[in-house]
């Protein structure tokens, strides 16, 4: 029997899961390619490693942008990669694949997704939209005539949906996630402080000590960089508070984008979402008090979902295997 793969292909992290396994895989959407040949050299966590500290005959990318497909042959070759990781000892025959794609995108972008699947090896490809996979990745009843609310945090896109009856009845879908976060970390350090630092000590910053809201007792860290002036390293110490006012303008456009959906929605599923609350996935969700933030703006209780991180994944692999109760709000074979 071929292996069935529900794949959540993010700007930031591949996570791949299989049936009775759950995640197998989950590894940074990076690759590492020869600058001379364009030949892949790394992907994944080994192409991570790489990141910054490259020489000039390897150059580390992210083929995935904004949650779409920013490098069509770099992006190929990921997906073979994963899809051969993921399929392990059934490799004699090609997986049927499920992947997540954003609310927003354009039908040439879905196309370019799921020819890449086949290319890569798969016998047969269908996309799911990313609010919904991580609803049912949530574990909400998304058959039932209720309204729910998702706000999905990727990294390079927030989605924030409101489903009801196996699919998707309002959303919208900004470019702004995780990402975003890190580099208004970096920009905000180099202002302060004439710092320059790389994407995954900002990265790091916003794991470590990152906050939605100001903390009563902020948390402090060391960060190492280069001075821009003298141009030798250095030490600053920079407390959470400071990340706080750094990562504002993103900020705002989650909840921006969270109020258009809320103002959009029928009244009967606004009802539903009063009595509900809204639920955050992806790993965006986790950056510390932005629950709180979203229930202070909306008024609306906002709560984070088990394992966020996790819940797409596991979402678009479920779906794989409901694809009869899902038929309608799935992308198939027949999209020209």
């Amino acid at each position: 029997m071929a292996r069935r793969l529900g794949i959540d292909l993010g700007t930031a992290n591949v996570l791949v899961y299989v049936r009775g396994r759950g995640i197998v895989i989950a590894e940074p959407s990076v690759v590492a390619i020869s600058t001379r040949d364009r030949r892949i050299k790394a992907v994944g966590s080994e192409a991570l490693a790489m990141l910054g500290r490259e020489p000039e005959s390897i150059e580390v990318v992210r083929p995935m942008r904004n949650g779409v497909i920013a490098d069509y042959e770099v992006t190929e070759a990921m997906l073979r990669y994963f899809i051969r990781k993921g399929s392990g000892r059934f490799q004699a025959s090609k997986p049927e694949v499920m992947v997540c794609i954003p609310a927003g995108v354009t039908s040439v972008e879905m196309r370019a997704v799921r020819d890449a699947a086949l290319a890569a090896g798969a016998r047969k490809a269908w996309l799911i939209r990313e609010p919904l996979a991580a609803a049912i990745g949530a574990n909400i009843p998304v058959q039932l005539p209720s309204g729910t609310m998702v706000i999905d945090i990727g990294g390079g896109t927030t989605e924030v949906a409101v489903i009801s009856l196996n699919d998707i009845v309002v959303s919208t879908s900004v470019r702004v996630g995780g990402n975003r976060f890190d580099e208004m970390i970096a920009s905000f350090i180099k202002r302060k402080y004439n710092l320059m630092i790389g994407e995954r000590t900002a990265e790091s910053i916003k794991i470590e000590i990152g906050s939605a809201l100001p903390m009563e007792r902020p948390l402090t860290m060391q960060v190492r960089g280069r001075d821009q002036v003298a141009g030798l390293p250095r030490i600053i110490e920079v407390d959470s508070n400071e990340i706080t006012e750094a990562i504002q303008d993103p900020l705002e456009a989650i909840i921006n984008a969270v109020r258009a959906v809320l103002a959009e929605t029928p009244p009967e599923l606004a009802s539903d979402i009063i009595d509900k609350g809204m639920i955050m996935t992806g790993g965006g969700s986790m950056l510390r008090r932005i629950n709180e933030l979203l229930t202070e703006v909306t008024g609306v209780p906002c709560y984070v979902a088990d394992h966020p991180a996790h819940c797409v994944a596991i979402g678009t692999g479920l779906a794989l295997e409901n694809q009869e109760a899902l038929q309608d709000s799935l992308i198939g074979q027949d999209l020209n």
